[in-house]
């Protein structure tokens, strides 16, 4: 939550190790991450800002990828919907599929995002009081890492 013009906030993930690989869950769990910030302002303001406007093309993106290039739908199966071109020049892509299954594309990633808002709607409304902390720790230093969350975190688990 920075004083200062630019980002208003964000929430960078950080892998713990090098991953190569991810699994369809921590794709999905990725996307509920980049749907918090709106869940967070639906569950506690009863309403929405534009501030998640990046959260959410990250977040179409990723469920568009798993949906057209990973195999990670469960209506396409393995079906290869998506190549991309220029993998080390921008990595422009292209739909190899029909205008029927682009339209039904986007009814799977917003399956797939709605989903995952679900989720995270959940998460903040289960551990309000985990929230609220975080947030005052924001207000006061600004940022928060992994271990200092986690240490709010562990405080209301006991």
């Amino acid at each position: 939550m920075p004083r200062t013009s630019g980002a208003l906030g964000y929430t960078m993930q950080v892998d713990k190790d090098e991953q190569v690989l991810m699994s369809r869950e921590d794709l999905f769990n990725r996307i509920a991450t980049l749907t918090g910030g709106r869940a967070a302002e639906e569950v506690v303001l009863g309403s929405v800002s534009t501030g998640a406007s990046n959260d959410i093309e990250q977040a179409t993106r990723l469920a568009r990828a798993m949906v057209t290039r990973y195999g990670m739908s469960g209506k396409y199966d393995m079906m290869g919907l998506e190549t991309v071109n220029n993998a080390y020049l921008g990595g422009d892509t292209s739909l190899t599929c029909s205008s029927e299954t682009v339209a039904d594309i986007d009814r799977e990633v917003l399956k797939m995002i709605t989903e995952a808002h679900q989720k995270a709607r959940k998460l903040i409304s289960d551990h309000l009081d985990i929230m609220h902390e975080a947030a005052h720790y924001l207000l006061d230093k600004e940022t928060i890492t992994g271990e200092e969350f986690m240490a709010i975190v562990r405080k209301y688990q006991q």
